[in-house]
């Protein structure tokens, strides 16, 4: 995960929570504790946090990340 140093702002802050909730999805897909359906909702928020154009490098790796980790996500939920 990329660390952070810059001051935060409410893009960065949401960039932050959804990459944050990736490995929270795909650990408890993996131990059958959440359901696709509740894991394709919280897939939508990733994406949408993604779907920006970044105006800082840090948001920009944020995105990217989010990106690559978002198809392998969605190829688990089978969306």
């Amino acid at each position: 995960m990329v660390t952070i140093t810059t001051t935060p702002s409410p893009t960065l802050s949401r960039l932050k929570a959804a990459a944050a909730l990736i490995p929270f999805i795909q650990s408890d897909l993996a131990a059958s504790t959440l359901s696709p359906d509740r894991a394709a909702c919280m897939a939508a928020f990733v994406e949408w946090a993604a779907n920006i154009t970044p105006v800082s490098d840090v948001e920009q790796r944020l995105v990217d990340d989010l990106t690559a980790s978002l198809s392998d996500l969605k190829a688990a939920i089978g969306i």
